[in-house]
């Protein structure tokens, strides 16, 4: 009895329980139905319009809109346009090849801000033991015409050979993900117009180790005998190098370059006593800061 008793009242326990937990599910959920929920109270009407009464910058009601224009102004000039110098020499390099070994030196700089820029340019090359073949330097202003590419003019003076002046019109910048490119116009003090296309692409084989194809063609509107230059097609260049980082801003570089003159200008070379096809074996660095 005493067992049966302890039992049943462990049953009534039980089911007083059950029912306890099935009120309180219940009232529960019935008081959720009863809720608003999060999306009823966000409002669906528009602004009111007084919230736009008030100035668009809070500061203007306090130090004056005039102030605070030219304070805006200053700190954009001083974020973005605060001037910046950079200097690269992209190609300073030792070249191996049949008869006399050669040098070549490719550089190039800026100092502006964001959008403008003094650029400044200069390569050449020759042999050792002789006078440089060919020397030049530029001198341009800089204007970016979006996040990618500047349109460059200005000068560039010829440092060798027969005294040329150019006015030079050019763009300069990174097709996005793919290849740089330097492609300038040139037309001289004596008419001569001539021009100019660099391409090159790095493709990353670690993070330090870069391979890099580089492709020059250079033209011209007529014939310039005394610089040995045709018309049309003047020289094509095609190189590959392979460099290594040590550091951002410093990495040597072995790799070869192939040089052909075309058209009128390998006649030109012919007649000169010079083979208008050249293989370069390059050793050099590349480095900026």
């Amino acid at each position: 009895m005493g067992s049966m008793d302890h039992s049943m009242m462990d049953g009534s326990m039980d089911q007083g329980t059950m029912d306890h937990m099935q009120m309180g599910h219940d009232m529960g959920m019935s008081h959720g139905d009863s809720a608003p929920t999060s999306s009823d109270s966000i409002p669906q009407s528009p602004p009111p319009p007084e919230a736009f009464a008030g100035p668009a910058f809070a500061a203007d009601q306090y130090v004056g809109a005039d102030v605070m224009a030219a304070s805006r102004a200053h700190v954009v000039r001083e974020v973005s346009g605060l001037p910046v110098f950079w200097f690269m020499a992209d190609r300073a390099e030792y070249r191996a090849r049949q008869g006399r070994d050669g040098y070549l030196w490719d550089v190039q700089g800026a100092y502006g801000g964001h959008t403008d820029k003094f650029w400044f340019k200069s390569e050449g090359e020759g042999n050792f033991g002789e006078k440089p073949e060919s020397a030049e330097i530029q001198a341009l202003w800089s204007h970016a015409i979006g996040p990618w590419f500047d349109v460059q003019a200005g000068v560039r003076q010829d440092l060798v050979g027969p005294s040329r002046t150019h006015a030079v019109l050019g763009i300069q910048g990174l097709v996005p993900y793919k290849f740089e490119v330097d492609a300038a116009a040139f037309i001289s003090n004596k008419g001569d117009v001539t021009a100019r296309i660099e391409g090159e692409l790095d493709q990353r084989i670690t993070q330090r180790l870069i391979l890099q194809p580089r492709a020059e063609i250079s033209l011209a509107a007529q014939d310039i005998p005394e610089l040995g230059i045709g018309s049309g097609i003047d020289r094509v260049e095609a190189g590959l190098r392979l460099r290594y980082e040590f550091a951002r801003e410093f990495a040597p570089y072995i790799g070869v370059a192939q040089e052909w003159k075309v058209g009128r200008s390998a006649d030109y070379a012919r007649a000169a006593g010079e083979d208008p096809s050249v293989t370069n074996f390059v050793v050099g660095v590349r480095f900026w800061f």
